[in-house]
């Protein structure tokens, strides 16, 4: 597959709903759709809370059909990274705009230099602007070793689930909260559904034999997965949906 048409897949082509985005990042669709289409609160006394869309999505051909590309997908891993650190996405919202702004690409958020460059930025702006609510939130998201800024310990965890094209930009996810690589989403594979990396099969399919009752030597037999990957997955979760 050449470079171009790996870039288009990655960003042009809608891959997933809400709900099946939502469940490659492990978290709930009502978030991930937050994200995707933003919000408006109203609260009894005071003025409306306005959050914009934070994630890439493009237009469904049609109603409950797939509208986000594997890039927005990525991205919305990092914001999971995000909420996973315990701050509220409201707070951290102007950080990662100034963020985006800083790196100056397109998909910022799928982008490598996120991981390399992303704590600085975040840790450089905050200290030039401690006194700003967006300084702050800004060095919510870093700590500081060695007298520089790097991504607090569960955003490292999750950038190092992504692998980067050569391009820079994200192609593959190692979905949470699966540890090893053992499933993985990959645009040029499934449709980018999450699978199994050894042996290729949708997580959904082999969950449908194990819910007709066959066992998990004859599912990772008939699929050429090992069968601990089998057991890693369903330790890890009961409740994946086909």
């Amino acid at each position: 597959m050449s470079e171009v048409s790996s870039w288009q897949l990655r960003t042009q082509r809608p891959l997933y709903t809400v709900a099946e985005a939502a469940q490659v990042v492990h978290v709930p669709a009502s978030t991930m759709g937050t994200w995707v289409k933003g919000y408006r609160r109203q609260p009894r006394d005071g003025r409306p809370v306005i959050g914009e869309p934070i994630i890439t999505s493009l237009k469904a051909s049609s109603r409950g059909m797939p509208s986000i590309p594997f890039i927005g997908t990525a991205e919305a891993l990092v914001v999971a990274a995000v909420r996973r650190r315990g701050v509220l996405l409201q707070r951290v919202r102007p950080a990662l705009e100034i963020l985006i702004q800083e790196l100056g690409v397109e998909y910022a958020l799928a982008s490598r230099r996120l991981f390399t460059d992303g704590a600085e930025i975040l840790f450089d702006y905050g200290d030039r602007f401690c006194d700003t609510e967006v300084g702050h939130a800004a060095m919510e998201l870093v700590v500081v070793r060695n007298g520089q800024g790097v991504f607090a310990e569960v955003i490292s965890d999750y950038l190092e689930r992504i692998d980067y094209a050569t391009d820079g930009f994200a192609e593959r996810i190692c979905v949470p909260p699966f540890e090893g690589g053992v499933i993985v989403a990959d645009p040029k594979r499934a449709a980018g559904a999450p699978i199994f990396a050894r042996g290729g099969a949708r997580v959904a399919d082999a969950k449908s034999l194990l819910d007709a009752g066959e066992s998990a030597r004859t599912v990772s037999e008939e699929y050429g997965m090992p069968e601990e990957h089998l057991w890693d997955f369903l330790r890890a979760t009961s409740s994946w949906a086909a």
